[in-house]
């Protein structure tokens, strides 16, 4: 029974939005939430944690700005929340920071994504259609650059929109993992 309820975390610090984003579980929740809400004993059983823990992560997702409250039930006397992820949100933009004060967070998410990398590579699929890889450290025209990540970006948010509850019937499991970033100039 939902109550119809629309609640958005108002917009954190961006240190607090690296910071949550730079955790392995809490992508893993991330991607959760795209397919469908989900409550803190969905996502606990989903990954096999305690409610306890997905409870604290969904906190700390919510807080940064990434999860909104997509309903609330009622179940057993008590009430959950549903949370869904903000398709499209994104890591924080940061002011210019001649010091890289933020430099250490951004690279923390960075470092989050390549641990589920690590993580979902176990369990690829191999064979003709199923899967891409592009690694490359390039030179390009900031025009190009420029139209590369809008590209990338509505690709992105495609996928997202299209994903649905996870062991859907006529589904398949995918993994997508991009980082795009502009690199300091040699030396």
């Amino acid at each position: 029974m939902s109550l119809g309820v629309e609640v958005a975390a108002p917009r954190a610090d961006p240190r607090t939005e690296l910071r949550a984003l730079a955790h392995p579980t809490r992508l893993r929740i991330l991607s959760l939430l795209t397919g469908a809400p989900m409550t803190a004993a969905d996502v606990a059983r989903e990954l096999s944690m305690t409610h306890a823990n997905a409870s604290y992560h969904l906190r700390q997702l919510f807080a940064a700005g990434q999860i909104e409250v997509a309903g609330e039930e009622r179940i057993r006397g008590g009430v959950a929340k549903r949370y869904r992820y903000i398709t499209g949100a994104t890591m924080p933009a940061l002011a210019p920071d001649p010091d890289n004060e933020h430099l250490a967070d951004r690279r923390a998410v960075y470092l989050a994504m390549a641990a589920e990398l690590r993580r979902r590579s176990g369990r690829m699929r191999y064979g003709p259609g199923r899967n891409h890889v592009t690694d490359a450290e390039l030179w390009v025209d900031p025009d190009v650059w420029t139209e590369f990540r809008a590209t990338v970006m509505a690709a992105s948010i495609a996928l997202h929109r299209a994903a649905q509850p996870p062991r859907t019937p006529g589904t398949v499991r995918t993994s997508a993992t991009m980082a795009l970033f502009e690199m300091e100039p040699d030396g």
